[in-house]
């Protein structure tokens, strides 16, 4: 559905606007051969710059070193790193050779991380320790043969059986979400961008980062997101966009320099990853003169909904926009035992949401039953998220899986149960998210205990140091045997759970044990 507030990008658009910039790396030789002094990058934290000149240059000569060192196209990178100036060169040295860059969270522990990189098959593990070895030594000549449909980044999502899958994303994918996103809220060549959501997400990624180059903007980089230090971004490098998760601001306007941060500079403020409550919308609006947010995912490469200007925050906080001619989204019944895309529905009906065309991924690596699931025959990409669309663009009506969000992060319940169980105290658990006014939502963790067995929430917090930081509950509830509730067919009942724990948070909050 059209809006006329939003430009109406078509691939035609893309074929005749962007014929230069198919290609991650072309984009970067596009604007190095038409300004090779202006700036490409400003780490901030590091106060260093890398001009347009500088990184097509040192890309080229790092992707002939990862030749050297017997990376051919169609290798795996996988990557331990912060967001820095030697981690993007190093991305775009692996684009221009045609070896698959996999960025890891730095949060992972050491068993998550191998069962990351046996996922991909990774050929090189690149960590702060092995960077400085790689980045130095001799080089070795390669052909340009990349194809723009071919695989460049792979991004671990979390998919309906609550493993991490490595999400493949081409070239092809990344850059027409570049041109969609940057044309719907208004990225330039002369605009700077706050870029400090991390490298392992497609937010810091293909939407923070690669469409602010895509338009020949200006990267302001954090290594690692700090409230403070981003306040200090926006004023000292006047930057104009910011794009963050709900989280990310609550923790800036918690921080007394907030009061005095000069926000001068802000034409636009964007935020994703989950919705917001009208409260929250209504200071983010007082930010700068424009708010804005749509649906993003990894398997569409970032962005693929988008609300147009003038949308007023109590509008925003139940639309997530409308898609793109380039990118077309419908609303459909579930897919068919065939594997086909169920039909379409009508306007104001709830469904499945579902795109199809070039932003659609091209499958989770080595893992084609998952791909199957995702992707229908007929090329509908099944997001697992239940909505409707009308004249306010996509509404959506909750998920298809239980899926958890804190503070941006997907966590898929079975993931963290599984870990509790692996206690011999816990005879069950359920886990279930719960509104929390910084993270948004937050892990509550319910565990039964096995009749006579004792255990603490102190020894549960400490056993949860086994999984990755956003996973870990926030708040644990202690069950005595067969109080864990069941539905008819004898499973854990994540309704009653739910109920269970929005009981339990009211008495927190009334406590101030909660929100903090």
């Amino acid at each position: 559905m059209d809006h006329p507030a939003l430009p109406q990008l078509t691939l035609d658009t893309y074929a005749r606007d962007f014929a230069g910039r198919r290609r991650l790396h072309d984009v970067v030789d596009y604007w190095a051969a038409r300004k090779p002094e202006a700036l490409a990058v400003i780490q901030f934290d590091q106060s260093r710059t890398v001009s347009w000149g500088e990184l097509a240059a040192a890309s080229r000569q790092l992707a002939r070193r990862l030749r050297a060192i017997g990376l051919v196209r169609g290798d795996f990178l996988a990557t331990s790193l912060p967001f820095t100036v030697e981690h993007i060169i190093l991305e775009y040295a692996c684009f221009r050779l045609g070896v698959v860059l996999t960025p890891l969270d730095l949060r992972l522990r050491p068993a998550e991380v191998e069962a990351c990189l046996k996922a991909v098959g990774a050929k090189l593990h690149v960590t702060a320790g092995s960077l400085p070895e790689i980045m130095q030594g001799e080089g070795k000549d390669f052909a340009d043969g990349v194809s723009a449909d071919a695989g460049a980044l792979a991004i671990f999502t979390t998919g309906s059986t609550g493993s991490p899958k490595p999400a493949l994303l081409s070239h092809r994918n990344i850059t027409v979400q570049n041109m969609c996103l940057g044309g719907a809220f208004g990225f330039r060549e002369d605009m700077r961008v706050l870029v400090n959501l991390p490298p392992s997400h497609v937010g810091g990624q293909t939407e923070a980062l690669m469409t602010t180059l895509f338009y020949g903007g200006t990267a302001v980089v954090l290594s690692a997101f700090d409230p403070v230090r981003s306040l200090d971004a926006i004023r000292e490098r006047r930057v104009q966009l910011i794009g963050q998760i709900p989280a990310m601001f609550q923790l800036e306007w918690r921080r007394p320099e907030y009061a005095a941060a000069d926000l001068s500079s802000l034409e636009i403020v964007l935020y994703g990853g989950q919705q917001a409550p009208v409260p929250m919308l209504e200071k983010m609006a007082t930010m700068a003169p424009r708010l804005a947010t749509g649906l993003g995912l990894t398997e569409c490469a970032g962005f693929c909904t988008y609300t147009p200007a003038g949308v007023p925050p109590e509008s925003m906080a139940s639309s997530l926009g409308f898609d793109m001619p380039a990118y077309p989204m419908t609303i459909r019944r579930e897919m068919r035992e065939d594997g086909s895309a169920g039909e379409e529905l009508p306007e104001g009906e709830v469904g499945h949401v579902c795109f199809r065309g070039p932003q659609t991924f091209l499958g989770y690596v080595n893992d084609p039953e998952a791909t199957r699931r995702a992707i229908s025959t007929d090329g509908w990409l099944y997001t697992g998220d239940l909505g409707a669309r009308g004249t306010g663009g996509l509404r959506l009506a909750g998920r298809a899986k239980w899926v958890i969000k804190p503070a941006g992060y997907q966590v898929f319940p079975g993931d963290v149960e599984n870990h509790i169980l692996r206690l011999p105290q816990v005879a069950a658990c359920g886990v279930v998210g719960a509104e929390h006014k910084t993270l948004t939502e937050a892990v509550v963790a319910f565990v039964e205990l096995k009749p006579g067995a004792a255990l603490t929430a102190q020894e549960l917090r400490r056993h949860a140091r086994g999984i990755a930081s956003y996973m870990r509950p926030l708040h644990y509830v202690m069950l005595e045997a067969g109080q864990l509730p069941l539905n008819r067919s004898v499973k854990t009942d994540y309704v009653r759970l739910a109920e269970m724990a929005r009981a339990e948070i009211a008495r927190l909050r009334d406590s101030g044990r909660w929100d903090r």
